[in-house]
This record gives C-alpha cells, sequence and structure tokens, in this order.
C-alpha cells in the first residue's frame, strides 16, 4: 500500500512549509523524476515517505502515522520479543556469544577477527530477515489470518516471504495479526530502523542473555543448517552457469 498523493501534498505543506516538489527533493535524496511520478499516480510509496521525514527532522514512524492506514503506529509502543530481536540478529552474532560462553580457546587456535563480527551496538538485522521474522511470531495460522485480513491469497503471501521481503502494510497487517508492536514490522522490512521503532539498544544483549546454553546453540546450529543450505543451492546454480557457459562456447 502507498500513501495518497493529496494526502502527502497536505502532509508536506506542514512538514516544510512553502517547500517546493524541487526543495523536498533536494533536501530528501528523493529523485525528482520519482516523486513526479508517483505524484501523478495519485500514490506516493512509502519509502519516499520514510525519506522526507528523516530528512526534515521527523521520525520516520511517527512520519507514516500522520497518514490514515498507519495511524496506529503512533501508539503502537509495544517493545519487540525476545524472539522477534534473535530472528533479525546475525548469525555471526550468535556465534560470537556462543564463544564468549565455550570459554578461552587454546592458543594455538587462530583467533577470530572481531572486526568482522557484528557488534551489539550495530543496527538490528543488517540483513533484513523477514521470513525468519514471521516464523518467529507465527502460531501456526497466522499466515492464513493474515491472508484473510489482507484479502489476498494464501500463496501470494508465501511468495513474498519466499522472497524474504513484506510490503510495509503487509508487515503491519502481520504484526497486527500475530499481536506484536506493529512497528516492528517496518524494522524487519528494513523500512526504518530499530532505533527509530523505538527498540531498546541493548536488545540483542538482553534477548541472548535470556538464552540458556542449550537454547542458543540450538539457533545457532538451526541457522547454520539454513545458510549451508543456501550456499550449496548457490554453488549448484554457479556450476550450472558455468557449464551453460561452457557449452555456448
Amino acid at each position: 500500500m502507498s500513501v495518497s498523493a493529496v494526502a502527502f501534498q497536505r502532509w508536506i505543506s506542514q512538514l516544510a512549509p512553502g517547500s517546493s516538489t524541487a526543495d523536498v527533493c533536494r533536501q530528501s535524496g528523493v529523485k525528482r523524476s520519482t516523486l513526479a511520478q508517483q505524484l501523478v499516480r495519485g500514490k506516493v510509496a512509502e519509502t519516499t515517505v520514510v525519506a522526507v521525514a528523516r530528512a526534515y527532522g521527523r521520525n520516520p514512524v511517527l512520519g507514516l502515522a500522520d497518514f490514515d492506514q498507519y495511524r496506529e503506529l503512533a501508539a503502537s509502543v509495544a517493545p519487540p520479543t525476545d524472539a522477534e530481536v534473535l530472528s533479525q540478529t546475525p548469525t555471526a552474532r550468535l556465534l560470537q556469544e556462543l564463544l564468549v560462553r565455550v570459554g578461552p580457546q587454546p592458543a594455538a587456535a587462530a583467533p577470530l577477527p572481531s572486526a568482522s563480527l557484528p557488534s551489539a551496538s550495530l543496527p538490528l538485522g543488517e540483513q533484513p530477515a523477514v521470513r525468519q521474522w514471521v516464523e518467529a511470531i507465527d502460531d501456526g495460522e497466522l499466515r492464513h489470518r493474515v491472508s484473510l485480513a489482507a484479502g489476498i491469497a494464501p500463496q501470494n503471501y508465501s511468495a513474498q516471504l519466499s522472497a524474504n521481503r513484506l510490503t510495509p502494510e503487509l508487515a503491519v497487517r502481520t504484526a497486527r495479526e500475530a499481536g506484536v508492536g506493529l512497528r516492528n514490522g517496518l524494522v524487519v522490512t528494513g523500512l526504518v530502523t530499530a532505533a527509530e521503532a523505538g527498540w531498546p539498544p541493548s536488545a540483542v544483549k538482553d534477548a541472548l542473555g535470556r538464552l540458556s546454553d542449550a537454547e542458543l546453540t540450538l539457533l545457532a546450529s538451526e541457522r547454520l543448517a539454513v545458510l549451508g543450505r543456501s550456499l550449496k543451492r548457490q554453488e549448484h546454480d554457479e556450476r550450472a552457469s558455468r557449464r551453460a557457459w561452457d557449452h555456448l562456447a
């Protein structure tokens, strides 16, 4: 879903009185042609609203909340659950925590380059993991409820998840149907940052600290298994591509 062009222009007149379309584009970094096309179509993308809100010092979540379809975002301040936080925690960070708990490594072992491991102080979910988030909050019927509420075919919703993406409107609707903070859906899609959505800076550290050694080990092993399958598929595709090029040559 996008916001109405009329509502967007009214919003801009309040956010930046006297600013022209060119001024807004120059300030926000949004291409003038892109905004012009959206205004002509009568629909402005959420990404544009977020970029403009940031440029003019407005929290992008609250900027979206200025529009009717996202009005609930203003009041949705529930903190993320541990499951949500962990779904967005990079696998490398899980392994780092696991190694810390194991204790000092043998002197002969080469130390891991700490610079390559995400720090707890870095933004959550450097690469948004939409599917992991949905799986973390799914009670078994979530996908069905979202499909019904959104009026879309279940296979269309599943297709977005398979591609590891959701539209902002569907992400918010998914959060609503799961009973979690609505802003969390925007975080996992990468539309806004965890900080902008009000996630505590210590969210990763706190969530990891509440995991037992067994739970942490199982979570890390599951992530590695998924990563292994993904890399195996990638290597298979690369080999197939090389064979095809060799055949053409």
